[in-house]
């Protein structure tokens, strides 16, 4: 997210509480309930914004994750691709006898 996204965003919420406060003043509630109101809705988005991160950041379904696991396949690709026939082998039959001893 850019810091021009961030500014948008915390400029947005400042807007839609504000116009929460005029809202349920226009629907009659007095000032000081309009401003309890639009606080308890903002504190609510607050927190479901809230738990929809703790639920992305421990299934690691966020963006520096995806990134970081796309530049790691793309490494060992890479590296994959560097190397020479007889090293392939060699690696190759370093792995089927690590898999002979683990079974």
């Amino acid at each position: 997210m850019r810091r021009i996204d961030a500014i948008g965003i915390g400029l947005g919420v400042f807007i839609a509480g504000g116009l929460a406060y005029i809202g349920l003043q226009l629907v009659g509630l007095d000032f000081q309930q309009a401003g309890v109101w639009s606080q308890v809705l903002l504190v609510s988005g607050l927190i479901g914004w809230l738990a929809t991160y703790i639920f992305r950041a421990v299934g690691k379904n966020m963006t520096y994750h995806q990134q970081r696991e796309q530049y790691e396949q793309a490494f060992f690709q890479k590296r994959l691709e560097e190397l020479t026939p007889e090293e392939l082998a060699k690696i190759q039959a370093e792995i089927e006898q690590e898999e002979q001893i683990q079974t």
